[in-house]
C-alpha cells in the first residue's frame, strides 16, 4: 500500500511534536510540508534532517500557511493534520472546510496519540485560554512540591523560533542559561520564574529526548502548559485553569476546551478581579463539561515594587504579548495596576510604534490601547524597545511575568508588576495533590 502524503500545519511547537511523535517513523505516511502561521519568520525554513529522522534524510521544508491550498495540489496530499492551539472552533473548522474543499481529509490527532509516557510522576498544567494564569499555578505547584523535599523538574511548551538543531533539548537552571540558549522574550517569560525560585526547566523540540534528560534529575515532573494545548505527557493528575474575565471561552476554543475536559481539577482564577456572574457562569460551564473535576477558587493578587510610578502619572502599560494578540485579553495585570494605583491616564502607544510593533497592531486591532511585550526574535525586541522609547508618557508600568527593563533599556521610570496564587475556599492545590498520592 502507497503512503499518505501529509501536510502538518503547525506554528513551531505542537506541529513538531506531533510529527516527532506520530509520524517520524512511521512508514504509513509522508510528510510533505508542515506549514506555520501566528509566528513571525518560521516560514521558509526547514525542519532540519537530524531531528526529521532517517525517512527524511532532506528534512521537511516549512511553508506559509497561506499556500496550503496549492501545497495540497503540488504534493498530491492525502490528508491534513491540524497542529497549533488557541483558536475558536469556527478557526478551526473553516481551515477544515478550505482543507476538504480542496478534496483532502482535515484530522486532529487524539491527545493520548501523542503523549508520551514519563517513568515519573506528572503534573500537568493546563488552561482554556492563553494567559488564564498557568504560570503562577506552576509556581505554586513546585513550591508545594519543593517545600516537601521532592525534586521538581519543569518542562515547558515547545517555542523554538531559532536553530531547531541547537534548541533540540535545552536545560535552563540559571539566568546565564537565557543569554546562552538566545531566548526570546517569550521565552525569557515563562523560563524565568521557574529559575528565580531556584528551579529547573527544560524546553526544545524533541520532547521524548527532553524528558529522558529531565527523569535524570527529578522526583516529579511537571509539565507546564503553553497557549491552552494538552499536555505532551501522560499525566498523573491534570489542572486545568479558567478565566471568569472571558466566560464562556472556555466552551469554544480549541484544544482548551479538550484541556477542560482532561482536569482531574479545574482552577478558577482571577476571581477578585472578575464580575460575579461571568464566575458563576464559567463554573457552570465547567460542572457541564467535566462534572467530576474538583474545583478551586483562586485569585492573582497583584503585587507593585514602585507604586509611585503609578499614581497620577500618564503611564504606558506594557502587557503579556500573546496573551493580548491571540489571547484576545482586552487587559491584563499592568492595566488592573495602574487603575487601582490611580494613573492619571494609560498612553496610547499606536502612534508611536515602529516597523514589526506595528504590524502587530494590523494584525490584531482589537488590542487597543495596550502594548504587547512582543519579543520573537531580536529584531522584533529592538522594535519594542524603541516604540516604549518613543511614547510621550511618564513612566511605564510593566505587567509582563519578568523584568524587561533588564532586557531592554527604557528611557523612562518603570515598575513591575507581579501576581501569585491565592486560593480561596476548602479546595486547594495541596489537598489535590495529596489526595492523588502526589504529595
Amino acid at each position: 500500500m502507497s503512503k499518505k502524503n501529509v501536510i502538518i500545519m503547525g506554528a513551531a511547537g505542537r506541529d513538531f511534536h506531533n510529527f516527532n511523535v506520530y509520524f517520524r517513523d512511521n512508514e504509513d505516511y509522508n510528510v510533505v510540508a508542515f506549514t506555520a502561521t501566528q509566528i513571525p519568520n518560521i516560514d521558509d525554513r526547514k525542519y532540519p534532517a537530524e531531528l526529521a529522522g532517517k525517512l527524511y534524510p532532506e528534512g521537511i521544508k516549512i511553508y506559509a500557511e497561506e499556500e496550503l491550498v496549492e501545497l495540497i495540489k503540488k504534493f498530491d496530499v492525502h490528508e491534513v493534520v491540524f497542529s497549533y492551539s488557541d483558536v475558536p472552533f469556527d478557526y478551526v473548522m473553516t481551515k477544515a472546510s478550505i482543507v476538504n474543499a480542496a478534496g483532502v481529509s482535515f484530522r486532529l490527532l487524539g491527545a493520548e496519540e501523542t503523549m508520551v509516557k514519563s517513568s515519573k510522576p506528572v503534573v500537568s498544567v493546563l488552561a482554556v485560554r492563553t494567559g488564564c494564569g498557568k504560570s503562577q499555578t506552576s509556581r505554586k505547584i513546585v513550591k508545594l512540591l519543593a517545600d516537601a523535599g521532592k525534586k521538581v523538574v519543569a518542562i515547558r511548551h515547545p517555542m523554538p523560533y531559532g536553530d531547531l538543531v541547537k534548541q533540540k533539548v535545552q536545560r535552563f537552571a540559571t539566568l546565564e542559561d537565557l543569554k546562552k540558549h538566545e531566548c526570546t522574550i517569550e521565552e525569557i517569560e515563562e523560563y524565568e520564574p521557574h529559575i528565580a525560585l531556584g528551579g529547573i526547566i527544560y524546553a526544545g523540540v524533541d520532547y521524548e529526548a527532553i524528558l529522558r534528560e529531565a527523569e535524570k534529575e527529578a522526583d516529579v515532573i511537571l509539565w507546564d502548559g503553553g497557549n491552552n494545548d494538552t499536555s505532551f505527557y501522560h499525566a498523573d493528575i491534570t489542572f486545568t485553569v479558567a478565566d471568569p474575565h472571558r466566560p464562556g471561552h472556555e466552551l469554544y476554543y480549541y484544544p482548551g476546551n479538550t484541556s477542560l475536559r482532561l482536569a482531574d481539577a479545574v482552577v478558577i482564577n482571577k476571581i477578585d478581579t472578575a464580575n460575579g456572574e461571568d464566575i458563576l457562569e464559567v463554573m457552570h460551564n465547567v460542572k457541564h463539561v467535566n462534572p467530576h473535576a474538583i474545583v478551586i477558587e483562586a485569585a492573582s493578587p497583584l503585587f507593585v515594587d514602585n507604586p509611585e510610578v503609578i499614581r497620577d502619572k500618564k503611564v504606558l502599560v506594557v502587557e503579556d504579548g500573546p496573551t493580548l494578540t491571540h489571547g484576545e485579553m482586552q487587559f491584563g495585570a499592568g492595566t488592573v495596576a495602574a487603575e487601582k494605583l490611580g494613573a492619571s491616564e494609560i498612553v496610547d502607544p499606536r502612534p508611536y510604534t515602529v516597523k514589526s510593533i506595528t504590524e502587530t497592531y494590523e494584525k490584531y486591532p482589537n488590542i487597543g490601547i495596550l502594548l504587547p511585550a512582543m519579543g520573537y526574535g531580536e529584531q522584533q525586541m529592538k522594535d519594542l524597545e524603541e516604540t516604549i522609547n518613543k511614547v510621550e508618557c511618564d513612566s511605564v508600568v510593566i505587567g509582563t511575568p519578568i523584568d524587561l527593563g533588564r532586557i531592554l533599556k527604557i528611557n523612562k521610570p518603570s515598575t513591575r508588576v507581579k501576581y501569585e496564587l491565592q486560593e480561596i475556599g476548602q479546595n486547594t492545590i495541596e489537598t489535590v495533590l495529596k489526595e492523588k498520592g502526589i504529595l
